[in-house]
């Protein structure tokens, strides 16, 4: 929010310069992003009279002027604006002025040979915004030539540009800031109260219908006659351009001025037009969420399809308006509106953020009703408006009918138990210079009061130390709430910087817990294996089984919660394929959620995704494409297996239809399911335009990092090696297709006890003279002692069972 010092001091006594309030605010959680100083923008412009204008003789659009500025010479000065004339006042930039705005530094010049003095001004070289098209000419009689200028356009001025924290809805006015100001440097405020508004009438034909009271706790809705709108006059006007808000008119313009001063939305409705929308004489307001298929023009020109969500203002149940958020174009004040009705109401913030946020319009009103609005002065800033209308615009109060039914205005604060031991123990000690020390009852009193709380001594706390009652103001009624929000807030006023800031004496050096060390482990390993990491929104589409839906989403297609990773890497794919990146390796770590029937379900995972040529030049193949096997892409997982000391079984699989299924396995660790490893099912490969093989894995990360983390893993006991040469052994036979190479190890390694070292399997053969049904497939068993040389006397009768073994298992043929 732009806050114009000029306006503060109006509302509270300053004594610090606009730097020091601006680093007294920061300090204190108001971040002053922008010191405006406006006064250097127009340092050495003054007030002219132009005494006469005569075309320049070499140039058809420029005019030569002579203008007084209350020297004892009369300025010659060459102007290039068409609405320069004689016996008008002006501001002049005199010899030597620099004007920042424009980077222009005033020099004598010859213009077409003609020498020049100065420059006429237009509001725009000064930094003003303005729809003239030329030089600015002053609308007030017999000003004082050569006088400062800053004063008469609001220029002597300094804004500071503010950002206030979420919880603080009060500090989007300058009622609260001067609140605020006040509280932090102890200036005596000024916040005048407006006085009773006098209705001539006390019945007429305005009715209210609050369908949702909920939604719309008080409605306030005032007739107003014989209103004559026109231009606002100069000091509203310079307030709102400070602020940051173009003037329109002056009852547009009031209700703005308003919004800023007490941080209370308010909207002006054209009765007339309200009449003609509502197709009759006798109005009744209405307040009522939307039903299906509305619409409305808002102000800002386009037309909005609104939903169930939006909250609407209807004029006999027609929409009119956008609670909250935006009036409506059709019901807005214009130049020949004669009568208005005046809305000030409160409203819901969550209606409202919905609302707003359900068809992408955010505004000043609806900002601050999302953040909250003071409920406690409604009535004020109506008051200040309605009086400012029959002040500034002439209106007639005819009306006003009221909605109420917020609850007693003795719930509108609430007391909190504050203790000055628990103070003292959040805070810690204070800096006093040489020594330490504790916040005392006064400073705790003094401060809280500068808030607006009022405190009640409520004896002393179990340590005997000073407690309170405080009653909190129904301006911070939302964001002090427990006794850890009054400790905040002493905090914040006393001085963080005041506090100490003392290291404990003993430090020691920091650790990583063991999974988080291992998690960088395995993202390490996966690096190496060439796979980039990706992170994917934990927010997808809704539409899958066991989806958890969110009840109230940002937007449709981020309204459910992910139950799997591999789906996201998919579309990731396929999305860098589209854009000409290439095939994209990667692997993600992130949570999936689920829903199962005894509640919700979480847990984290790792996913992957491999696919396309993973080779670096393809000039040795004439640019074919070699597209990564089964093996290559198992064999990447296998690896970082191997480097986590894990031994990891396969099994084949065939639950997800997003996989191939005949090339898919499932991954096991001693008797537990680790997760899924597999290709891509073809459909689905060339529903997405994906190359002919890209295999995805998803694991559990829990049972991976349970697995590492075994003492036999994280301590591995070292194994001697044998000084004695292997005896190898190769055998082949036909087995079922069916039957997996990873059973056949099994077998083999049970039968062989303790000689065998290794077996490897290095054929694979299927086709001619191999019956139906079955493959060849040929391992070599390496067995090793480490005590002595093997004879072939020991290494056959172990030999034989490991053939004896897989016969009876697996019912095999034996080819050697």
């Amino acid at each position: 929010m732009r806050i114009s010092l000029n306006w503060l001091r109006e509302l509270v006594e300053i004594k610090l310069s606009p730097e020091e309030l601006a680093e007294t605010l920061t300090m204190a959680g108001f971040e002053v992003e922008d010191i405006e100083d406006r006064r250097t923008w127009a340092n050495g412009v003054v007030v002219g009279k132009v005494l006469e204008r005569q075309p320049h003789p070499n140039a058809d659009k420029l005019s030569v002027c002579q203008v007084d500025i209350g020297a004892t010479e009369t300025l010659n000065i060459v102007c290039g604006a068409a609405n320069v004339k004689a016996d008008i006042y002006v501001p002049v930039a005199t010899t030597g002025t620099y004007l920042p705005n424009i980077d222009l530094k005033i020099k004598p010049a010859k213009l077409r040979g003609v020498p020049s003095q100065g420059m006429i001004c237009s509001l725009k070289e000064l930094g003003l915004p303005t729809d003239v098209d030329g030089i600015h000419i002053f609308t007030q009689e017999n000003l004082p030539l050569g006088s400062d200028v800053r004063p008469l356009l609001g220029l002597d001025d300094v804004i500071l540009d503010l950002t206030a924290t979420a919880n603080r809805a009060d500090a989007l006015s300058m009622v609260g800031v001067a609140r605020e100001v006040a509280a932090l440097t102890g200036g005596k405020l000024s916040i005048s109260q407006p006085g009773e508004v006098s209705i001539t009438k006390s019945t007429g034909n305005l009715a209210l219908k609050i369908a949702d009271t909920q939604a719309c706790p008080a409605y306030i809705g005032t007739v107003i006659e014989q209103v004559k709108i026109a231009p606002s006059p100069e000091w509203l006007q310079q307030r709102l351009r400070a602020a940051g808000v173009r003037p329109i008119s002056n009852v547009v313009d009031i209700t703005n001025y308003v919004l800023l001063e007490w941080g209370q939305p308010l909207h002006a409705f054209d009765r007339d037009r309200l009449k003609s929308v509502a197709s009759s004489e006798n109005l009744t307001i209405g307040v009522r969420f939307v039903n299906n298929g509305e619409s409305l023009k808002t102000l800002d020109g386009q037309t909005r399809t609104l939903s169930t969500q939006n909250l609407l203002i209807t004029a006999n149940d027609k929409p009119v308006a956008l609670a909250g958020v935006m009036g409506g174009e059709e019901t807005e004040v214009h130049e020949g509106t004669q009568s208005l009705v005046l809305e000030a109401a409160l409203f819901d913030s969550v209606a409202i953020r919905r609302s707003s946020r359900s068809v992408g319009l955010r505004s000043e009103a609806s900002g601050r009703y999302e953040r909250g609005v003071n409920r406690a002065e409604l009535e004020i800033a109506n008051r200040r408006a309605l009086s400012l209308i029959s002040e500034l615009a002439s209106g007639i109060l005819v009306q006003q009918e009221i909605a109420d039914t917020r609850p007693d205005p003795s719930t509108w604060s609430r007391s909190i138990a504050l203790r000055l031991d628990r103070v003292n123990q959040i805070l810690g000690p204070i800096d006093l210079g040489e020594d330490t020390g504790e916040l005392q009852e006064q400073d705790v009193e003094r401060i809280l009061t500068a808030l607006g709380c009022q405190l009640t001594p409520s004896g002393e706390d179990s340590s005997h130390q000073p407690a309170w009652s405080v009653s909190v103001p129904p301006y911070r009624y939302r964001d002090l709430e427990r006794e850890i929000d009054l400790i905040e807030e002493i905090a914040r006023l006393y001085g963080y910087n005041r506090f100490c800031d003392t290291l404990p004496e003993k430090s020691e050096g920091g650790y990583l817990p063991l999974d988080e060390e291992l998690i960088r482990k395995l993202r390490a390993f996966l690096r190496a294996e060439g796979l980039t990491e990706l992170i994917h929104y934990s927010l997808v589409k809704p539409g899958e089984d066991r989806q958890i839906v969110l009840s109230n989403p940002l937007f449709v297609e981020y309204s459910a919660l992910r139950n799997d990773l591999i789906s996201g890497l998919i579309d990731a794919f396929q999305y860098n394929l589209e854009q000409g990146n290439g095939a994209l390796n990667g692997f993600e770590i992130g949570q999936i959620f689920w829903r199962e029937e005894d509640g919700f379900q979480e847990t984290e995972a790792l996913a992957g995704i491999i696919g396309g040529d993973r080779t670096v030049g393809k000039w040795s193949k004439g640019g074919r494409e070699e597209p990564i096997t089964w093996f290559e892409a198992k064999g990447i997982l296998e690896s970082v297996f191997r480097q986590l000391a894990l031994e990891v079984e396969f099994q084949p699989d065939r639950r997800d239809d997003r996989l191939h299924p005949g090339r898919t396995a499932s991954l096991w660790i001693r008797g537990s399911r680790l997760g899924i490893f597999g290709q891509l099912h073809p459909q689905l490969r060339r529903e997405k335009g994906l190359p002919d093989s890209v295999y995805v894995f998803q694991l559990d990360l829990d049972v991976l990092l349970e697995s590492v983390g075994q003492d036999e893993i994280l301590v591995p006991a070292f194994q001697p090696y044998s000084t004695y040469p292997a005896s190898d052994r190769d055998i082949a036979f036909f087995a079922p297709v069916k039957i997996s190479v990873a059973e056949i190890q099994k077998v083999i390694t049970k039968a062989s006890k303790d000689l065998l070292e290794s077996v490897e399997l290095f054929d694979e053969y299927r086709g001619e003279n191999v019956p139906e049904g079955q493959r060849s497939l040929a391992f070599r068993l390496v067995y090793r002692a480490s005590d002595r040389t093997l004879t072939e006397a020991e290494v056959e009768p172990v030999h034989n069972k490991v053939r004896e073994a897989l016969v009876e298992k697996f019912g095999v043929n034996l080819r050697s």
